[in-house]
């Protein structure tokens, strides 16, 4: 009689797989001048550069989020992070997407459709920088950047009543829809402040993920950590922020 042949170690163990870590996502914000930057969200377009090129060394590759969840998904990605921008400047398209496209990298853009050709009238301090027009969210979303929403203009959404907190997170969602002809996937929470309340209503409005900064125990598909990149961030610290990601952040279903 034959021996009975022993079934693959994977279908032995279904679950053996090592879990990974949520995944690495990058943080930024303006890339221009970063003289008066009291907010430290600005980066040089020659920071940025030296930066892709770490990523490449380390043989890896910015790319949006949604292609970083759908790789993940698929148990591939390995060598994917997503890169992010927030409140979309007008600088993101000519010190940002050049170097992206030099380093055939990709990222997503969270805009702010109630702020259309307006400023960062947020920040008290510091520079008034210029915000996308409709033509130059059209633009980006042309040249194949992901386009989710940063809010309608930019509020915490942790202090926000209802009314407000469906206008930020459903109609911001319908004007991107407008502008660009497709559905925004995901959405970026102002200032990284999160609660239980926001993440719902934002998966709810129907965003398949939403980016926080530290969301701790809601870390999930709708607040998923990032790590801030700034103008100070050299190889090495770049090499530390890696390293305490995939230390601290732990296994989260769903991504």
């Amino acid at each position: 009689m034959a021996a009975p042949v022993e079934p693959p170690l994977a279908d032995r163990h279904p679950t053996a797989r090592r879990p990974v870590p949520v995944p690495w996502v990058a943080m930024y914000h303006s890339v221009g001048d970063c003289s008066d930057d009291p907010y430290r969200v600005t980066v040089t377009p020659d920071r940025l550069e030296h930066q892709l090129t770490w990523l490449r060394r380390r043989g890896l590759r910015g790319v949006s989020v949604a292609e970083l969840l759908d790789a993940r998904a698929r148990g591939e990605g390995g060598d994917l992070v997503g890169l992010t921008f927030d409140d979309g400047y007008t600088d993101f398209l000519t010190g940002a997407l050049p170097l992206l496209r030099r380093f055939r990298c990709n990222a997503t853009l969270f805009v702010l459709p109630g702020r259309l050709g307006g400023d960062n009238a947020w920040d008290p301090l510091g520079p008034r920088k210029p915000l996308l027009n409709a033509e130059g969210i059209r633009r980006a979303a042309g040249e194949g950047v992901e386009i989710g929403s940063h809010g309608l203009t930019h509020v915490d959404l942790t202090r926000a009543d209802d009314t407000v907190l469906a206008a930020e997170v459903t109609e911001s969602r319908a004007r991107i829809a407008a502008l660009t002809g497709a559905e925004a996937d995901g959405f970026c929470y102002p200032y990284g402040t999160v609660d239980a309340r926001a993440v719902e209503a934002v998966r709810k409005a129907g965003y398949r993920y939403a980016c926080a900064i530290d969301p701790g125990p809601l870390t999930g598909p709708h607040a998923l950590p990032r790590a801030h990149v700034g103008q100070n961030d050299t190889a090495w610290r770049l090499h530390l922020k890696l390293r305490l990601h995939r230390w601290r952040r732990r296994p989260v279903e769903g991504v």
